[in-house]
């Protein structure tokens, strides 16, 4: 501690940070050692987040973290009032107040809870609308500063916030993606970035926005291959997404900024086997790359669809027009009072495909691949 006060005096520091986390009293003592304000790790996060959130929800979850961490520095805010008082059984000032604002804050968490508890609720609503068209959902995830909302925008042509800086995205954001080779689309969405040692009442309190990760159909996994702790970032990530209940979600490895790794880094797509995830290394910047990440994510969503060929009654337009709609046609043919299809379809919407199943619509060998038709 001397060692720090002799410090800040030689720099005439107005902040100290510390990198780790401080409990309330280790906080006070070191203050008055140092006769400036003291912010810890969790303290210094939950700063960044305030400034960066911009939606309702946003805001009320920072809010809630804030209040859960004031909630045990309350004593440091009125040590200027006696705490105790002559008497048997009296109280002083000081000890009232505090009794009042623990009690305001345990006020305001409750109703931020129940608040955000809404919230999720309309949002599992506007996931289960999704499920009904339903499109997948894949989700950008990655180390704070890897690149996501830079390839959010290259990939969707959108003009979301971008910053050199921690948690430039905070809020998560979604816009429908066409992905190339008759693949179909996909709603991508940017998430906030994680960060080593991230305090759980984070985690706890931006609960409701990291379950549109867990809900995912594919992670993409934004790696910066510039920095030379790349592999301790994936592993932090990997870490948060098993808290999250998001571990078993497939996804592809993507290694950005290879404009900056150095020259033996060049775009190219490397397919995974077994439990490696494929890995594509693209440059943001100069959109190097960015094909092959595209293809790969045209190939994962391929790959699970099941093909299916079907027998539609001439008289069912719009039951093949729904077809169209819910599936990929590979090919066509009209023969004897009825179209011959061949389709992919995800499978989500199989079930769909089984019970329409009937007079107007047959369904030919489901199970096995079928050549495809000439139309």
């Amino acid at each position: 501690m001397e060692e720090i006060r002799d410090h800040v005096a030689a720099c005439h520091a107005d902040l100290v940070l510390v990198n780790h986390p401080l409990s309330p009293v280790q906080e006070r003592n070191l203050e008055k050692a140092v006769c400036c304000p003291v912010l810890d790790r969790e303290g210094l996060i939950l700063d960044i987040f305030a400034q960066r959130a911009a939606s309702h929800e946003g805001k009320l979850q920072v809010e809630l973290a804030q209040l859960q961490r004031l909630s045990t520095r309350l004593v440091r805010g009125w040590t200027h009032l006696e705490r105790q008082k002559g008497g048997i059984g009296l109280r002083g000032p000081g000890e009232t107040q505090l009794e009042t604002d623990r009690r305001l804050i345990g006020a305001r968490i409750r109703t931020l809870k129940d608040r955000l508890k809404k919230l999720g609720r309309q949002r599992g609503q506007r996931r289960r609308t999704r499920r009904k068209v339903p499109i997948p959902t894949v989700s950008l995830v990655g180390y704070t500063n890897a690149g996501k909302s830079s390839l959010f925008n290259r990939l969707t042509d959108s003009g979301t916030y971008v910053a050199d800086q921690l948690f430039a995205t905070l809020d998560p954001c979604m816009r429908r993606l066409e992905l190339p080779e008759a693949a179909g689309q996909v709603v991508l969405a940017d998430t906030v970035g994680f960060i080593r040692d991230l305090p759980h009442e984070l985690v706890q309190a931006f609960h409701s926005t990291l379950e549109e990760v867990s809900e995912s159909a594919l992670l993409l996994h934004v790696i910066d291959a510039s920095d030379p702790e790349r592999d301790e970032h994936s592993e932090q990530v990997t870490a948060v997404l098993a808290e999250i209940g998001a571990a078993d979600v497939p996804r592809i490895e993507v290694y950005n900024k290879i404009d900056l790794a150095g020259s033996t880094h060049t775009p190219r797509w490397q397919r995974g086997s077994g439990e490696r995830p494929d890995r594509v290394w693209i440059s943001v910047r100069d959109g190097r790359g960015l094909d092959r990440l595209q293809a790969a994510i045209a190939a994962h969503f391929r790959a699970r669809r099941s093909r299916h060929r079907v027998r539609v009654a001439a008289r069912a337009g719009e039951l093949r027009a729904q077809l169209y709609a819910r599936g990929t046609i590979l090919s066509e043919a009209f023969a004897e009072d009825a179209w011959l299809m061949e389709l992919e379809m995800e499978p989500e919407r199989t079930g769909w495909l089984v019970a329409q199943a009937g007079e107007d619509l047959q369904i030919l060998d489901p199970e096995r691949p079928q050549a495809r038709l000439v139309g």
